[in-house]
């Protein structure tokens, strides 16, 4: 594993997510080292020989003399690497960050695979409209293993329940969904009383990791090899319409608000969390970025 400390002039980049106006990320690559993982394109532009996940840049940046400039904005943490990763017990530039934020009336919302986001959660809960995502696409950590470095599903659910718990807003980040393995539903019943709100992302295979995961498919689901094929080949979007359709029935006899491409809005704590549809990327509308009031 290759560690080494950067020096950068701002942690804090603009960002163009609908649901954000900036993104942050404390360290370059990630050793949760995801099979599916979109953010291993930063190789590109890093000059990292070592393989995406064998490799993390801790970024040191100037402390932030005015805080307060952010006020009334959201910050999304984790967007191309997880801020929680093992090495931020060391480092703490997550927690550093948030120490240097406090008070300053930003929002933020926090991505991760990870149980040491419970280190900050006195931290966190300060923070207004507050909200953490825990990325879940199995209940099966024979699949979970083969997919990624991250903790246990149990260990997720668990610190989902305890922020929930404290009041800190959760989300439930069922990606990526992969067809015929990933079953939402059954995520989501094991999540649904201790979440304000479901994620629901389709996998999108491209880059080089593309070739991995049809090969991983072919190696120990062959049974799966067409409809692969039909999905990422010929463009089919079947799977994703009739799981649509699932998934409006299941949240209609749930008493679920199901959603598309939305993230205006949460639900109370106690209320059957709010679920929303991402499968189609390039439809997502803008309007998403709208604050919830």
């Amino acid at each position: 594993m290759q560690i080494k400390e950067i020096d950068v002039k701002s942690v804090m980049t603009k960002s163009n997510l609908p649901v954000s106006d900036y993104s942050v990320n404390p360290y370059v690559g990630c050793t949760h080292a995801c099979k599916y993982c979109y953010a291993s394109f930063m190789k590109r532009f890093t000059n990292h020989p070592e393989p995406w996940g064998e490799f993390v840049d801790v970024k040191n940046w100037p402390e932030i003399k005015r805080p307060e400039k952010y006020a009334a904005k959201e910050a999304f943490f984790g967007s191309v690497t997880d801020c929680y990763q093992p090495c931020e017990a060391k480092y703490k530039r997550t927690r550093t960050l948030l120490e240097q934020l406090q008070g300053s009336g930003i929002s933020i919302s926090i991505a991760t695979k990870s149980d040491l986001v419970l280190r900050d959660l006195d931290l966190i809960r300060t923070f207004p409209n507050a909200r953490v995502s825990f990325s879940i696409n199995t209940l099966d950590e024979d699949f979970r293993k083969e997919m990624d470095r991250g903790v246990s599903i149990k260990r997720r659910l668990e610190a989902m329940k305890q922020f929930y718990e404290a009041g800190v807003q959760t989300t439930c980040f069922i990606s990526p969904i992969f067809p015929g393995i990933t079953d939402p539903i059954e995520i989501i019943e094991q999540a649904k009383k201790q979440c304000n709100l479901v994620w629901l992302e389709n996998l999108n295979l491209r880059g080089d990791y593309r070739v991995r995961i049809l090969a991983w498919i072919h190696e120990h689901h062959p049974e799966l090899d067409d409809l692969y094929h039909e999905i990422y080949s010929k463009k089919s979007r079947s799977y994703w319409t009739e799981l649509d359709e699932k998934m409006r029935e299941y949240t209609l006899r749930e008493s679920m608000p199901y959603m598309r491409d939305d993230d205006q809005h949460r639900s109370e704590f106690g209320d059957p969390p709010v679920v929303v549809n991402y499968f189609y990327h390039e439809e997502v509308k803008k309007s998403a970025k709208r604050k919830t009031t």
